[in-house]
Formats: C-alpha cells, structure tokens, sequence
C-alpha cells in the first residue's frame, strides 16, 4: 500500500514515511492510494473480539507486508491495553453511546495516539536516530499524545496549546509530565497552533537539522487506528441492527474523527450514514447545506476541543469523495449545535438518566436526536434506524462546564484526579512560527 498526498498524488510513499513525514512537502496530507475490500474480515468479528484483537487484524490487512501479523498483534496489544463502551442512551430510541474515554487521558484521542506511539517504536527500535513530534491541540490532542509518548525511547514530543483556551484539568494533564514532553502556551488559538506546526515541517532548514513529525490527525498513523473503533461499535450491536447498518454521530472539530469513520465505511463498515455533528464553528455543515467552503476563525465554545474554524481533515474528505459534494452529502450530514442546546442536553440527560455528559458528547446526542428525527432521515429511510453517537471525553475532564449544567459535580477518574496536585510547566510563546523555530533549535538542535 502506498500513501499520497491529497493535492499531488504523484507523491507517494510508504506507511513508515508517512508517520515520520507527519505532512507531504508540497503542505497535503497522506491519504491511501487505494482502498482495500475489508468487508468480509469485518463481517467476520463478533461481540466477543477485543478492541486489541480488531485492531490487530485490521493492521496486519491494510498495513502488510509492511507491518507483519506478529508486528501488528505486538502494536495493538501494547497501544490497546483499554477498551470502549457501548451504552444504552435511556428514553432516546434506538441511540446508543459510545464510550471512548476509557483510556489513560480519558478521551478518545488516546486511541490513536498510543497506536501510534507503538508504531514509532516498532520503526524506531532498529534506528539509531531521534524523533521530534510536533502536536497542536484544542484540549484531547495534547494530553492522550502526551500519555501515550510519555518515556518512549528517541522521542521528543512538543505540544502547542492556546493560551486560556482548553480546560483547567486538560491544561494540567499536558504540563505536568515533564521527562520528553514539552508544552508551549501559545498566545493565540487552536488555528493559530496549527499554523505553526504546519510551517515548521514545510521549513526545509528545520527538517534537514531535526526529524520531526506530527501525532495530531493530521499523521496518518493516528487517523487510521480511530477506524478500529466503528468496527468495534459495530460488532456491539444486535445481528439484527448490525445487518441494518446503524447511523454514526460524530462530534466533529478538526474532523480527523469523521474520516477515520468514512474510511472504515470505505473497507466495508455497512455503516448507512455520518452525522458531522459541530459547534457554531460550523464551516462544513454550511458546505454541505450548499455553502461555499469558507474556513474562518474559530469561535470560543463549551466544546472546546472542537473549536476549529479550518479543519485539516477536510482536505482528506474532499480527497475521498473526489472534490464532489454531493457525493459527500449522500453519506454525510451535517448539523451544528449552539452552547445552549449543548448546555440543556447536558442538564436534560442528567435530568432524565443520572447520566452525566462532557460538551462534546452532549453535543453529539442533541445532534443525533436531532437528526433521527428529522424529515431527512425518514425520507432515506432510516426512521428508526440504530445510531451510535460517539463520546469522546469522560465528563470529569469538564468539571466546571458539567456542573453549571446539572448542579452536580461529575465523578473524577483516579488517572485524572492525580494530575490537580502537580506543578504546570510551560513555556510561553507568540503564535508565529519564527518563535516557535527558535525553541525547536534551542532544545533539540545539539541531540
């Protein structure tokens, strides 16, 4: 299998240069030249198979030769050491949620994160050389990249992050490891993070002088392993709703998410259809009502972690459905939710349930209740219909936000609870990449 990039597909390499690279030269991003048939491998697992044992499988098919069967199964076991949860959502129909905040950051970005500090290791552990990851975050990124590389051999991770814009517990969880993981607090936003860390790999100087790549969704070897969960879902529903094909809601920012889900339907997941599910930072859902594409600066929200008014998956969206949109829209929806209904859900649920919900996956269940019941969804028949919204982060990482909803404190997971008493240590910067350039000289250029 090769990778190219989304705006030349001249430019192809393999997996492991792919994950090194982070970014194509040219500023695409790497997106498979092919699409293998998986359908039959994934009809194949049952409720029984393990988010390790998925994985394993998947990896061995679409990454061999290049990654063996033994190499895949040793990187799944080692990066899955967790598992989701598909939950009942009482009194909303046949809408389900799916756990992904089981992990050591409580957020699913852990996933592909420790996926993809296995793969590193695995390629580096014959090399003599240093990486030095590059990563921009709007909450989740920074911290499940920070667990999940935290002492890892020959790896150096920088983690940039807007100033005064993730949670006081995310903020925590990225500045208090220390070791290989530096924080920089930059003045500006996520977009702005972003930025920087695109321009320093399309810095030719830099990249001569330093190995550097990237664990935001933007490297493929983080994006790819986020697949494994749809399956997962999937194989938690009943034979008959598995037959039918359920409706997944993703809570979309940066939309790396998203693309993990349509390229798993790509493989064979008989999943019907995608709900983009976003905050008022809604660019795509406006392209896709018959919009222009019109990114922009993104606005502040409750769901911070999808505060993205340029979403870099984008590009790979339009790579897969070929720059058409109504090719996408046939499999996509999108629907975007304002802080009040984020915040109402939050407090109708707890309400209703006991169940406490973070934003994001409050979010994500307005937009599908929203959805499910719409004219748009009767009319393509799916009235009725399994859906399975994602929960992307444990309501404890939101404290504040979760208990000026409901009134009540949501229970704090041990990992994240011992995270409050440790010291931040960051680094202050300004949001331009001539700032950033000089630090990455100053601790690195020696090693």
């Amino acid at each position: 299998m090769k990778y190219a990039s989304t705006r030349n597909p001249e430019i192809q390499v393999t997996f492991k240069e792919a994950v090194f690279r982070g970014l194509a030269p040219d500023g695409g991003l790497y997106h498979p030249v092919s699409v293998p048939d998986l359908r039959g491998l994934i009809e194949s697992f049952s409720g029984s198979h393990s988010i390790a044992g998925i994985g394993a499988k998947l990896t061995a098919a679409f990454f061999g030769p290049e990654i063996s069967e033994e190499a895949a199964e040793g990187i799944c076991r080692r990066a899955f050491t967790f598992e989701p949860a598909l939950v009942s959502l009482p009194g909303a129909g046949n809408i389900g949620i799916l756990e992904l905040f089981h992990g050591p950051s409580c957020a699913f970005k852990d996933f592909g994160a420790s996926f993809l500090a296995a793969v590193m290791e695995e390629f580096l552990k014959q090399e003599a050389s240093r990486a030095v990851i590059l990563t921009a975050t709007s909450g989740d990124t920074g911290s499940a990249v920070a667990r999940a590389f935290h002492k890892r051999a020959n790896i150096n991770v920088v983690i940039l992050y807007p100033s005064g814009r993730v949670s006081p517990l995310q903020e925590k969880q990225l500045t208090t490891l220390g070791d290989n993981i530096s924080a920089l607090e930059v003045k500006g936003s996520f977009d702005d993070c972003q930025r920087m860390v695109k321009e320093a790999f399309l810095d030719r100087d830099l990249n001569e002088r330093l190995r550097l790549t990237s664990a935001n969704s933007i490297n493929l070897g983080r994006l790819i392993p986020q697949a494994f969960y749809y399956v997962y879902g999937w194989t938690r529903l009943s034979a008959a709703d598995r037959k039918a094909g359920p409706v997944f809601c993703v809570p979309s920012g940066n939309f790396g998410n998203l693309t993990a889900g349509v390229l798993a339907w790509q493989w064979g997941l008989p999943a019907r259809r995608f709900i983009a599910a976003t905050n008022i930072n809604k660019v795509v859902p406006e392209y896709l009502t018959g919009g222009a594409y019109s990114p922009r600066p993104s606005v502040q929200t409750l769901s911070n972690a999808m505060d993205v008014g340029d979403p870099s998956n984008f590009e790979r969206l339009q790579a897969i459905f070929e720059k058409s949109r109504d090719k996408m829209s046939k499999l996509i929806e999108g629907v975007f939710i304002t802080d009040r209904e984020t915040r109402d859900t939050m407090h109708s649920v707890y309400a209703e349930t006991g169940m406490f919900l973070d934003p994001h996956t409050a979010l994500g269940v307005c937009a599908a209740k929203r959805y499910m019941a719409s004219r748009q969804a009767k009319a393509a028949g799916l009235d009725g219909a399994p859906c399975i919204s994602l929960s992307t982060a444990h309501p404890g990482k939101f404290i504040e936000v979760v208990e000026e909803a409901t009134g009540k404190k949501p229970p704090l997971p041990q990992s994240l609870a011992r995270v409050l008493d440790l010291r931040k240590e960051s680094t202050v910067v300004e949001s331009t990449g001539a700032e950033l350039k000089k630090f990455l000289y100053e601790k690195f250029a020696d090693q």
